[in-house]
């Protein structure tokens, strides 16, 4: 069959802005393949979602339930509205994705209140928790109904599974739920070496979003149901956000190819790996600063402005804060560890300018 499609990008070329700038791996590009042909009920009525669950079940539990979507925000828009009021508010560290890159969805699309609080390290703990936590019987506030953290966080660090079974144990006696952003779940299971139970369902987390697209999908994240108490009409309100997929298989087979056997966790080491590869090469050099502990896929650093600026000719990265000259480096699946040693080579390049 003929096409006049072309490649058009160097498939040899690749940077340090983001792991969704990746290509999908290999293997969840089989699946897809495999998936398609024939006819297959829509709307998550198929056999590729169905199982799908049975997934879930191994990796969290006989009651997780995995409700499929298009991207990270949906996920996040539509769990949190499954767990919260009208009136309900939302605790979260100033850093999280849903407050500060998610465009106001969670306030415009799920109309509900970001409570939020100013943290070292990207990471909740009970006291900060509780500088949001109050005013339940105030008609004049929000009501805090949900934490939100993330695992792991927009600075690259990690939860221990006692920290977050301590964030639950405090939410949940104050009569509220707790939301795991897992964007990086994989990564976060990876750099503690634990199941990813031990610190959702094990630790008492009520609902997950589920990432795969920074771990090697093509597209795709799901909301995990894990406490059926604590959400109302999911698949409602999956449509109402506009997350509910026609053609669900090719969403489902993509996590199934991830999750049904190690794919998730070898993507998520590798990239862990070539971020400690990545952190090691820019600590001997002179100038820089390592921001954050790098127990992820993530480095974040201080350097000279003008220095980022020519590096970024080279290689392409974001800053994080740019007044202050910090800058975020992410590597991926598919990271080499050639291209973590042509970019230490690089910056110790710029930096000697």
């Amino acid at each position: 069959m003929k096409t006049d499609a072309r490649r058009r990008h160097d498939p040899t070329v690749r940077g340090f802005a983001s792991d969704n700038y990746a290509g999908a791996h290999p293997e969840i590009l089989a699946a897809l393949a495999l998936a398609n042909g024939g006819h297959q009920v829509a709307y998550g009525e198929d056999d590729y979602t169905d199982h799908l669950q049975r997934i879930m079940h191994s990796h969290f539990g006989a009651g997780a339930e995995a409700f499929p979507v298009f991207n990270g925000t949906g996920a996040n828009v539509t769990a949190l509205q499954a767990l919260t009021d009208r009136w309900g508010a939302v605790i979260c560290a100033e850093s999280a994705h849903i407050n500060v890159d998610e465009g106001g969805a969670p306030e415009r699309v799920g109309g509900l209140k970001l409570l939020t609080v100013p943290t070292p390290d990207g990471k909740l703990t009970p006291e900060l928790i509780d500088r949001q936590a109050f005013g339940w019987d105030d008609e004049h506030r929000a009501m805090p109904q949900v934490v939100s953290i993330t695992q792991n966080t927009e600075l690259g660090t990690v939860y221990t599974v006692d920290e977050i079974r301590a964030i639950v144990a405090h939410a949940h006696g104050h009569g509220m739920k707790v939301h795991l952003d897992g964007a990086r779940i994989a990564n976060a299971a990876a750099s503690l070496d634990v199941p990813m139970r031990a610190f959702t369902n094990a630790a008492g987390v009520d609902v997950i979003s589920f990432g795969g697209t920074k771990n090697g999908m093509l597209f795709g994240e799901a909301v995990v149901v894990l406490n059926p108490d604590a959400v109302s009409h999911m698949k409602h309100l999956r449509k109402l956000s506009m997350q509910l997929a026609s053609k669900m298989r090719f969403v489902s087979v993509q996590f199934e190819a991830l999750l049904a056997k190690d794919l998730w966790l070898r993507n998520a080491r590798h990239s862990n790996a070539m971020a400690q590869r990545l952190a090691e090469g820019v600590r001997a050099v002179d100038g820089v600063e390592i921001l954050h502990p790098v127990q992820a896929n993530a480095v974040f650093a201080r350097l000279p402005h003008d220095v980022s600026r020519r590096l970024q000719e080279r290689f392409r990265f974001y800053f994080w804060d740019e007044a202050a000259g910090d800058v975020r480096w992410m590597c991926s699946f598919d990271t080499a560890e050639d291209d973590v040693d042509a970019f230490v080579q690089a910056l110790k390049e710029e930096m000697a300018r």
